[in-house]
């Protein structure tokens, strides 16, 4: 086995980056492979562009008719840039995309043939449902299913296919995808927070949530990628001894492009202006051979789409360059894991980031209402927010070196956390002037000026604000965005409902005015949410004991931060703002713990194929080699090899004690593994959670612990030092 590490590495240093030709400008190849509103423009009738596009602003039904006219449009356009086939892209509950291909092709009466696209292809497709998760909410012989065009994104070309981005529902209705809840929670944040922000800008008629993802990945060659089964069939490394230098040093962190990284991102870059994906930022992350891509803001259904197709395109654009892309969140034991911060704010139809102060005090009570509010919504569902970045890969991350812990908690800084103290002490019921004048000019006012000056972050915060938006710390990298979007645009839009209620209770029957009314409800939401704000470090023990005197949730592991998903508070949160009925959060309910537990049983059986086939394997040979070393010093020694030999045979008995343990540890594992047959659903996630889950550690230590003894010439499995060095 050595021999394929050594083949692998040989393989590795002969490599030279790829030249990536760059002729044109960013800007001229931007969007140049999607129907967008140029493309439409130029492409479809003035009628059907315009029935099109209130589609997209207002969320109006497209005609049969008009479909047609713009399936035939889209045809043309994409059959001019040289597709072939055309398929309905959709997000189903894998975590990944799907996609079926079918030609624009049909034959006429068996002898001729024409390329057809019309407007029933495009709206809507029937994909089997059964084989997709679905958590019990169809049988398997109930194979209906339907893909439905999602005009709010734009279809694109990839290669030589047209993709159309649709939902997934099932034949009964329920959403079979991360994208359907996702829209509903965005129309639900639309009506509820254009409410809201019509009191301080009656013209309003819209509100978008934005969102600005940030991927984290690593690059590691193929070749040695492959030469390790643990990172082809479960994303990350099971085993591995740390590398005596890791990023201690921080000299990897923004640091030089290596050469072949900088021509794979140059190849990404282009294929993203292609498909309109407004990649802007590059740089090195934290650990060696660890990176970083960001695009500019964009709606959050866009950007969601956008994200989940960078992916498909980034492990597509690796292939070119012979790289594995690594979205495991913690691929590498002792080094830094991988996140998708999520940057999110609200945006008006006038362009006004609702979420950033601006020049007059109205502008600015504007801004408090929508941070406060958001600040409130996390503290109330912050059980649930951390239930939609749970699962088996980012539970590894969660708490560990950079990583923000499993408790959530939102960092504003000191100076808006003065603010709010303030704020807090408002008089309840009507200001007197001297009081009013005293808050917009003193506190309201200044508030753009303050910001100026809060430039810290807080690293270890899972939601903190960062000026003009919150972000999210806490997604994984492996993560789809829709999931935590969902959640964070459901509890806003819920808390936003409440609170018109209670401002419209004070102006109507306490006789305040509007702004009175707005202070007096934001001092009790700044009183009630105070356990949710922390501006220190956010790890330690330290920090657990003070957020459980706070009475926020620390669920560790998946199982418990799943359970909150189908209590039924929450059930009643999703099914008020008509994003998910009780049949759909249970689905997804059954199916993330589907998916936890055999996430562990894929590990499990990877991780005790590579200590008993290849560790300890190794392991024997190179005692086998300290044996006939020992037994031939005796024979030209004597009685005095025991003196000669002795670190020898303390190495053989170190080395046996391991092998012995690594055994035993396996056996153990497969038979407690073979008692959890029969439990299913939480009981059987807990189980391979508490019970299995252990085995890990304690089987790694001792296979790390061989890694250190064993003739390096001998070693199997590729090292850390080589995965994160070799460039």
């Amino acid at each position: 086995m050595s021999r394929i590490r050594f083949n692998a590495l040989q393989e590795t240093l002969h490599r030279s980056p790829i030249s990536v030709v760059q002729n044109e400008k960013r800007s001229s190849l931007f969007g140049k492979n999607v129907f967008n509103k140029h493309a439409m423009q130029q492409y479809l009738t003035r009628s059907a562009y315009e029935s099109v596009m209130n589609a997209i602003e207002h969320g109006t039904k497209i005609d049969r008719k008009i479909a047609d006219q713009v399936a035939v449009s889209m045809k043309d356009w994409a059959m001019s840039k040289g597709a072939t086939h055309y398929t309905h892209w959709f997000q189903p509950l894998t975590g990944a995309t799907a996609e079926k291909h079918d030609a624009f092709f049909e034959s006429i009466n068996g002898s001729l043939a024409m390329e057809k696209f019309d407007g029933e292809q495009l709206v809507q497709q029937e994909p089997d449902a059964s084989s997709f998760p679905h958590g019990g909410i169809r049988n398997t012989f109930e194979a209906r299913g339907y893909t439905a065009w999602d005009p709010t994104s734009p279809a694109f070309i990839y290669e030589t296919t047209l993709c159309i981005p649709t939902i997934f529902v099932a034949y009964t209705g329920e959403a079979l995808d991360n994208k359907t809840p996702l829209l509903r929670a965005l129309q639900a944040i639309d009506e509820h927070a254009t409410a809201v922000c019509k009191y301080f800008d009656k013209n309003a008629s819209k509100v978008s949530a934005t969102l600005g993802w940030e991927q984290e990945f690593f690059l590691i060659d193929d070749a040695l990628a492959l030469s390790r089964s643990d990172l082809q069939l479960t994303g990350r490394t099971l085993l591995g001894h740390s590398p005596a230098k890791g990023e201690q040093l921080d000299d990897h962190y923004f640091g030089t492009i290596p050469a072949r990284a900088m021509s794979f991102m140059q190849d990404l870059e282009q294929e993203c202006m292609l498909l309109g994906i407004p990649v802007k930022t590059r740089h090195n992350e934290v650990a060696p051979n660890q990176f970083e891509v960001a695009p500019i803001f964009e709606e959050a259904n866009l950007a969601v789409d956008h994200n989940t197709l960078l992916m498909d395109v980034m492990q597509k654009v690796s292939r070119r360059h012979k790289f594995k892309v690594l979205f495991h969140e913690k691929p590498f034991s002792g080094i830094n894991g991988s996140g998708k911060h999520n940057n999110w704010s609200l945006s008006s139809d006038k362009g006004i980031n609702l979420l950033s102060p601006g020049k007059t005090p109205m502008k600015n009570l504007q801004f408090l209402t929508f941070f406060i509010n958001t600040i409130k919504a996390v503290h109330t569902y912050e059980e649930l927010l951390r239930s939609s970045i749970a699962s088996a890969s980012n539970e590894y991350r969660l708490g560990a070196n950079e990583a923000p812990p499993a408790i959530i908690s939102v960092f504003i800084g000191k100076q808006l956390s003065a603010v709010l103290d303030e704020l807090e002490n408002v008089t309840k019921g009507k200001l007197s002037p001297q009081e009013k004048t005293d808050l917009k000019l003193n506190i309201i006012g200044k508030i753009p000026e303050i910001l100026l000056d809060n430039t810290d972050r807080n690293r270890t915060s899972p939601f903190a604000f960062t000026g003009n938006k919150f972000e999210f710390r806490a997604v994984g990298s492996w993560a789809n965005c829709a999931i935590p979007m969902t959640v964070l645009n459901t509890i806003v839009a819920k808390q936003l409902k409440e609170f018109k209620i209670e401002v419209d209770a004070l102006v109507d029957e306490k006789g305040l005015k509007k702004d009175e009314a707005v202070f007096n409800i934001l001092r009790e939401y700044i009183k009630d949410s105070k356990a949710i704000r922390f501006d220190g470090d956010s790890y330690g023990e330290a920090w657990e004991k003070e957020a459980k005197k706070r009475g926020l949730s620390n669920n560790k592991t998946t199982p418990d931060a799943l359970k909150v998903k189908i209590t039924k508070r929450i059930v009643d949160l999703f099914e008020e703002l008509e994003v998910m009925n009780s049949v759909e959060l249970n689905a997804r309910y059954e199916i993330d713990l589907e998916a936890y537990t055999k996430r562990f049983q894929i590990e499990s059986r990877v991780l005790g194929d590579i200590a008993r086939n290849q560790v300890v394997p190794t392991a024997i040979i190179y005692q086998n080699t300290l044996l006939e070393n020992t037994k031939n010093l005796k024979e030209i020694f004597g009685g005095e090899y025991k003196n000669i030999a002795k670190e020898q045979i303390e190495l053989i008995m170190v080395i046996s004690n391991h092998i012995t343990q690594i055994n035993a540890l396996v056996i153990k594992m497969e038979e407690d593994k073979l008692k959890a047959k029969k439990l299913i659903g939480l009981k059987l996630a807990e189980y391979y959670s508490k019970k299995i889950k252990p085995y890990f550690v304690d089987i790694r230590y001792h296979c790390d612990q061989l890694e250190t003894m064993v003739d390096d010439n001998l070693w199997p499995l590729t090292k850390y030092r080589e995965l994160l060095f070799t460039k």
